[in-house]
């Protein structure tokens, strides 16, 4: 029922995605009647998917509190329920970021070591893609939460791409120890004694350049740092149509090299990294863009199979263990 589209695309991405994974089902929650128009495309897929009703719906400027205290038979809290008594493996929203993070936490609760969710997702980069977290879900952060971030972070790179051991760095404004506050100087003290695969601090163009697998920041600089991404993206497409479009000559130019642009299109193209991964729940949730397309929201939907497969929770919630039995990390003075 969330995003700007609702329905209309979130229903059709469903069916293309059951189509090209024949081992998933899906369970689709909303208004049964604000559903019903779209379902007869997935007539012979019938027996993999199925319907549960929702009678209210989280609107996009809907409060918090009102998500959590008042409209609780709302999509997104029916969703969180079917994890929670393990009807689904994960869920997927174009929803209210901040009342899914919200229901999704109230419902699923944190795992154990774990003191704050992050949001994830991944970012284009010159060796393909790395995950950055958090993006929003954190505003102020201790060290400890960036510990957490670095390690839920790493989970989901190695679920998601099968790297053994996913290099992690952590978003400063220098690369020397001495650089940043105290918050980012500690945090990369903790990360560098935690046993990942810790490569330092890693500047703001080291995320395009894919200095690693895994960038970790607090919610506050994360948000600004993807915002701004989207912005120079839509500047450079503005500015590339505009200078093809400027003479009959540059318009033949555009012609000629048409292949060239629908090759780097794609390959920058926002909506092969839809989904962003809500880290440190005791279930898998993947958050959607709200202006995703049936192509974008698909992109979701497989990235939450492949975590639920990978039984990411789980994995995250075995290597806090295993760090908690190790004792806290040591310090520099130790």
């Amino acid at each position: 029922m969330g995003g700007d589209h609702g329905p209309a695309v979130i229903v059709p991405a469903v069916f293309d995605f059951l189509r090209r994974d024949a081992a998933c089902s899906a369970i689709l929650v909303g208004r049964a009647e604000a559903l019903q128009p779209h379902l007869a495309a997935g007539a012979a897929l019938a027996a993999r998917w199925s319907v549960q009703h929702a009678s209210e719906v989280v609107d996009m400027h809907d409060p918090v509190a009102t998500a959590l205290r008042v409209k609780k038979d709302s999509s997104l809290r029916v969703m969180a329920n079917l994890v929670k008594e393990g009807r689904a493996d994960g869920a997927v929203s174009a929803g209210n970021t901040g009342a899914l993070m919200a229901v999704s936490r109230f419902v699923l609760k944190t795992l154990p070591g774990i003191d704050r969710p992050a949001i994830a997702t991944a970012l284009p980069t010159l060796r393909g893609h790395s995950y950055v977290l958090d993006l929003g879900a954190n505003v102020d952060c201790e060290p400890e939460h960036l510990l957490q971030f670095g390690i839920m972070g790493a989970m989901l790179a190695a679920a998601l791409d099968h790297e053994a051991r996913p290099s992690v760095g952590l978003l400063n404004i220098g690369e020397e120890d001495i650089k940043g506050n105290e918050v980012v100087k500690r945090a990369g003290e903790l990360l560098n004694g935690s046993g990942l695969n810790f490569v330092g601090n890693v500047e703001g163009d080291g995320i395009y350049k894919g200095a690693a697998d895994v960038v970790v920041c607090d919610g506050f600089v994360g948000n600004v740092a993807l915002k701004t991404s989207e912005g120079l993206a839509q500047m450079i497409r503005a500015f590339l149509r505009e200078e093809f479009s400027r003479s009959l000559f540059t318009k033949l130019a555009g012609l000629v090299a048409m292949p060239v642009l629908n090759a780097f299109k794609a390959r920058v193209d926002h909506r092969r990294y839809n989904g962003a991964s809500l880290l440190g729940l005791k279930g898998v949730v993947v958050k959607s863009h709200g202006s995703a397309d049936a192509f974008a929201f698909r992109h979701a939907l497989e990235s939450a199979a492949v975590a639920a497969r990978e039984r990411l929770p789980e994995k995250i919630a075995a290597h806090m263990a295993a760090m908690e039995n190790l004792g806290p990390a040591p310090t520099l003075c130790d």
